[in-house]
């Protein structure tokens, strides 16, 4: 049996088609998949990572983002130590959400991390409509620990985003 100092929940929640799936399973498992499905209620993923000499299992709750999975979300907040919140930086109504999912995150899951994430940058030169500078002012405004641009695509700040939110969650634990 393996033995972990910690095992943390991290949610990944935004709008349906945001990326939560395609910034997962790069995470996880190193793929890429242009076409990938519609998450359905929830898909999860477990990843173990050794960070400052502590090993850590993430279990990883990838929440579909549908209208119609909504419902589900304050369960699913229950017991979660960091949060991720994906929008589309081609799709200015995928901030829409914003204040709707932290507002629940807050109520359910407390005072937890919770690191926004412009997903698509690859896209960044023919199609950007959201400023990576409104993304900073979201984050900010929300009071939400962190904020990166990811590309799920070509793996650029996927793992670094994981680190940063695991670091955030680390060092919220120990000050407990």
């Amino acid at each position: 049996m393996s033995h972990y100092d910690y095992t943390f929940k991290i949610l990944l929640l935004g709008d349906a088609s945001v990326g939560k799936t395609s910034f997962t399973k790069r995470y996880c498992y190193n793929i890429f998949n242009p076409s990938e499905r519609l998450t359905i209620g929830v898909d999860f993923h477990v990843k173990t990572i050794e960070l400052n000499n502590t090993k850590i299992k993430l279990q990883i709750w990838d929440v579909g983002g549908e209208e119609r999975f909504r419902f589900l979300l304050p369960t699913y907040c229950l017991g979660s130590n960091a949060a991720f919140l994906l929008y589309d930086i081609t799709r200015p109504s995928t901030l829409d959400n914003i204040s709707e999912w932290m507002t629940i995150v807050r109520q359910k899951g407390g005072p937890i991390p919770i690191m926004l994430v412009g997903s698509k940058a690859d896209l960044s030169e023919i199609s950007r409509e959201v400023p990576r500078e409104y993304g900073i002012q979201i984050a900010e405004k929300n009071n939400m620990a962190s904020f990166v641009e990811i590309s799920a695509k070509e793996n650029v700040n996927v793992d670094e985003a994981f680190k940063v939110l695991t670091d955030l969650t680390l060092e919220k634990t120990n000050d407990r």
